[in-house]
């Protein structure tokens, strides 16, 4: 009797492997970035003087920036090719952390990350598109599996990284300079390697003459953000806004949603999605990821800003309370496919209920809990929290996709993503700057007043999710391929 032979996986070519690392480096670069400069907020402020306002923009201004460049850069690439415009955003991106850093104005440091967000919004949709190019069948998942694992590890390491950094620098003064130059070592291996290493037409799906951008769409896009920005940050910062921004904001969606409609039907390729709203799944998913998204990235900030300027505690400290939660997070993530695959959507609106119900604890716990028993109860209500996390955004993702016919796919991608910026834009703003315009600096009492009300609108925000999820009630997903995919955007 023969035993049938076992199939041997050839090993992935040199370009594979070298595509993958170049991906790789790109992926940890820009998105530990997005979370790392917030634990050295407090030494920021000390070194310029920054007021609330000006910090409100800082925290907002990189995820405006990508919001806007997502798109277009996705577009851009597909038709001229990914390489130039990976290796020019990541140089961009280092050039633009040294100015950062040698800024001695509040100011050149928002238009700075403005602009960096922009710089990682350019390279990012490449390393998609290079995976996808690039890899098939269980290669690509499994390249989109370390990319997704990439990203969750920025997530985990990015505070300890800064708090260490920041720790190490001394807390006062210019600490929080090394930490904005700390992803130029890998912005430089990136262009470097990616000049090396990447082909040359990597990515070149169609011509020149046939890119179809959607240029008026991402000037609206961007401008009815910063309408919106403004008068959230005058208001949150303890001012007031006018009934002129209010009818500007009513006429930039206006004008957006109607040029989108009529980009869609000339045969265009808008930068958002407005038909594909009318797929319920989609849009029910689109609103989870909205809520949840920027209800995530706030908490982080409130909680920063309340362990270090209101409880004292060390930038490495402040970190080490939110990594045990990052850590749960993403091993969460890893197999939040196989619960997806069995339960479906109702597993999405149970780990959100978890998640609110967590908040609603930790706020309790600011509110009344005296320090010795605080940071500890802290940790354990993130751990829940990182927990519900990761069992949310993968699987909502591959529902909120899966309702979308193929040839949607891409489109429907880059309208979540944004959805996911533009809320990320609007919660940092405005929850920094409840806590900052509202807060003093070393008095416990008024940190906890502030901490509660943020923590209060980001579990609100968290039950509007979990009620947007408790409407669709598809019982399972596509395992596997789906997940990863989306995971990594």
């Amino acid at each position: 009797m023969r035993l049938a032979a076992t199939p041997v996986e050839a090993p992935a070519s040199r370009t594979q492997n070298r595509v993958l690392a170049v991906c790789l480096v790109v992926g940890f670069a820009t998105l530990v970035d997005q979370s790392i400069l917030t634990v050295a907020i407090p030494s920021l402020r000390a070194s310029l003087g920054a007021g609330t306002a000006q910090v409100q923009w800082i925290v907002a201004a990189y995820s405006l920036g990508f919001a806007v460049a997502l798109v277009p850069a996705g577009r851009l690439g597909d038709a001229f090719g990914r390489r130039g415009l990976l290796v020019a955003g990541v140089a961009t991106f280092s050039a633009l952390s040294i100015v950062a850093a040698t800024a001695t104005s509040a100011d050149v440091v928002v238009v700075c990350r403005l602009l960096q967000g922009v710089a990682a919004g350019t390279a990012n949709p490449q390393v998609i598109g290079l995976i996808q190019e690039h890899f098939t069948g269980w290669r690509r998942t499994r390249a989109l599996g370390a990319y997704a694992t990439v990203a969750a590890f920025a997530g985990v390491v990015a505070p300890l990284l800064g708090g260490a950094v920041v720790g190490l620098a001394g807390e006062a003064g210019g600490a929080w300079r090394w930490v904005v130059v700390l992803n130029v070592p890998f912005g430089l291996a990136v262009a470097v390697l990616g000049v090396a290493w990447l082909p040359g037409r990597a990515g070149r799906a169609a011509g020149p003459g046939r890119v179809r951008l959607d240029a008026v769409g991402a000037v609206l896009l961007g401008a009815t953000t910063l309408a919106l920005l403004v008068p959230a940050v005058r208001l949150s910062g303890g001012g007031s806004a006018g009934w002129g921004s209010v009818v500007v904001v009513v006429v930039l969606v206006a004008l957006l949603l109607l040029w989108e409609r009529r980009c869609a039907r000339r045969g265009g390729l808008p930068i958002l999605a407005p038909d594909l709203l009318r797929l319920r799944g989609f849009a029910t998913g689109t609103l989870v990821a909205t809520f949840a998204f920027g209800s995530a990235l706030g908490t982080s900030l409130v909680l920063v800003l309340f362990l270090q300027e209101g409880l004292g505690l060390s930038a490495w400290e402040a970190g080490l309370v939110g990594a045990p939660g990052a850590v749960v997070g993403a091993i969460c993530s890893a197999y939040a496919w196989r619960v997806s695959s069995r339960y479906g959507r109702p597993a999405v609106t149970l780990a959100l209920a978890a998640v609110a119900t967590s908040l609603l604890v930790g706020a309790a716990l600011v509110a009344w809990a005296p320090p010795a028993v605080l940071v500890g109860g802290l940790i354990v209500t993130q751990v829940v929290t990182g927990a519900g996390g990761g069992l949310v955004h993968a699987p909502n993702q591959a529902l909120t996709l899966e309702a979308v016919p193929l040839r949607s796919a891409g489109l429907a991608a880059g309208f979540l993503q944004v959805a996911q910026r533009i809320s990320a834009v609007l919660a940092l703003a405005v929850l920094g700057g409840l806590v900052l315009a509202s807060a003093t600096v070393g008095d416990l009492d008024s940190y906890r007043r502030a901490t509660v009300v943020a923590l209060g609108v980001t579990s609100a925000l968290v039950v509007a999710a979990a009620v947007a999820s408790s409407t669709d009630r598809r019982a399972s997903t596509t395992p596997g391929v789906v997940a990863l995919e989306c995971a990594a955007t």
